[in-house]
């Protein structure tokens, strides 16, 4: 069993997909945005991508990306120099309403493996790059780059190729497929064989409290739609697709999942520029559906809503897919070839 901190412990009752592990830049997000709401940190304070990286113990990216985040919720501004300064907080609670440490308090999210520590951010930037082409991940840049052994990087793209996020070629080496149109057509034709039988294997499964739970969170979001940030479509997609799904208790069946989803980490990435780029997320009255049937005892109903809600997602993901492309150019990587 998994210590409390490592890869694998989990909150009691939850589940997930093997391979999956913590996001560094939301549990930086959590935190800070609890110290802004509680007034730990106060109006006006400034906060840079080097000190939270430096005050977390983590690499630059995720620190980055909770930064971009907390401005999105709107919890900091940009500084007229260089950097964010915290806006009057709102009167929003963050992490469950948790005590959250103070700026004195040890904050470095130390409590993971090595390799656990920097894959989320891997995961995040390669599954970025794949909505824009296919690329060779090279083991031993990888460890040059994060300044961690040779282990390590390969205990990191094991874990990629757990999630379905890469693969060996004909060559033994480790390839990042691009997103095309008929790879993505590809995925979801998986999931919409597979997620439908797990669905309802598991619906006789769930906790009682988790449908409610779900269903309020849906009709909450649905009803702020237009203030919704990528992290939070990110959970309410893993709400229905990990943890509803992982209660079905057959782990080859979850391990064949877990490959065709790799699709739902390409789109954390097309989430963050979801509120530019797009209005309402037409997902979430469909996730709202299945939920409901379920919770009416309507089973077969909600399996065959959850295929149906698969199959129209495959073109609006070509679509996202295209449109993403045509307005973001991430950065290059050392570790990342393109094909």
């Amino acid at each position: 069993m998994a210590s409390e901190g490592e890869p694998g412990s989990q909150a009691q009752g939850a589940k997930t997909v093997a391979g999956t592990v913590p996001r560094l830049y939301q549990q930086v997000f959590e935190i800070v945005a609890g110290q802004i709401v509680q007034g730990v940190l106060a109006e006006g304070t400034r906060l840079s991508e080097s000190g939270l990286a430096e005050q977390f113990g983590i690499s630059r990216a995720p620190a980055r990306q909770a930064l971009c985040e907390l401005e999105r919720e709107g919890l900091l501004l940009k500084s007229s120099g260089r950097g964010y300064r915290v806006a009057k907080p709102k009167d929003k609670t963050f992490g469950d309403g948790a005590a959250v440490p103070g700026s004195g308090d040890e904050m470095r999210l130390t409590q993971l493996a090595t390799w656990a520590r920097i894959y989320g951010e891997v995961e995040s930037e390669i599954a970025a790059r794949t909505s824009f082409a296919g690329w060779r991940v090279n083991e031993t840049e990888l460890a040059r780059y994060y300044d961690v052994s040779r282990t390590v990087a390969r205990d990191v793209v094991a874990r990629l190729q757990q999630r379905g996020l890469v693969r060996k070629d004909d060559r033994s080496r480790w390839i990042a497929p691009a997103m095309t149109p008929e790879h993505v057509g590809e995925l979801y034709e998986l999931r919409w064989l597979l997620e439908p039988v797990a669905l309802e294997k598991a619906a006789s499964r769930l906790p009682p409290e988790l449908l409610p739970k779900i269903r309020e969170r849906l009709e909450a979001a649905i009803s702020s739609a237009e203030t919704l940030t990528g992290p939070d479509l990110d959970r309410l997609e893993e709400d229905l697709h990990v943890t509803m799904l992982g209660y079905c208790e057959n782990s080859p069946m979850m391990q064949a999942i877990s490959l065709p989803q790799a699709l739902l980490i390409a789109h954390r990435f097309l989430y963050r520029w979801m509120p530019r780029l797009f209005g309402a997320e037409p997902f979430l009255p469909e996730h709202l559906d299945i939920v409901q049937k379920l919770e009416a005892g309507h089973v077969t109903a909600a399996a065959d809503a959850l295929r149906r809600h698969l199959q129209v997602s495959r073109d609006r993901a070509i679509d996202r897919i295209h449109r993403v492309t045509q307005e973001v150019h991430p950065e290059d990587l050392p570790y990342l070839e393109k094909l």
